[in-house]
């Protein structure tokens, strides 16, 4: 079963383009590989190495369809190439995959270039929390959490609305 996420409707991109610039989305997309994308004979330990994962993020994986696919296995499965505790499999040739959850990832390449350098762990971590700043109210109290959300999801409503007008 393969998963993706097509964002090419220009609605769509204005969309999430405002969201991020509202804060509503912070997640980045690390490409496999970078612009080599999914290949064999890439040091994608060294890839992984150099970026830094954290939960929401995306992880997404370019490289030629009907050639070569992504499969998210256990540390077995990457350890010996093989497809234990295969998790999901996507084969689309630009596919997207969120990280949902702390902790150690691992995908691999089934058409047996595994064995071929393609395969990639990788270390999820927690969001940072936010910073905590004292409350500057004149009454003492602090806003509500509610309230602290109005502003951005009225503009995103109103955005929404916007787009829907001339749609």
């Amino acid at each position: 079963m393969a998963r993706t996420n097509d964002t090419s409707h220009p609605l769509l991109r204005l969309l999430l383009l405002l969201a991020a610039g509202a804060g509503l989305v912070s997640a980045t997309d690390h490409i496999v590989g970078g612009h080599l994308g999914w290949n064999p004979n890439i040091n994608y330990t060294l890839w992984s190495n150099n970026q830094t994962f954290f939960v929401n993020d995306l992880i997404s994986f370019r490289y030629q369809k009907n050639m070569y696919n992504v499969f998210e296995v256990n540390k077995t499965g990457y350890d010996n190439c093989t497809m234990d505790g295969v998790a999901g499999n996507w084969s689309s040739g630009k596919d997207f995959i969120t990280l949902t959850r702390p902790g150690e990832y691992y995908f691999i390449c089934g058409n047996g270039l595994c064995f071929s350098g393609m395969k990639v762990s990788i270390k999820v971590i927690p969001l940072p929390s936010p910073p905590v700043s004292p409350s500057h109210s004149p009454s003492g109290h602090s806003p509500s959490a509610a309230g602290s959300y109005r502003a951005p999801l009225a503009g995103l409503f109103a955005i929404g609305v916007w787009i829907g007008f001339w749609i």
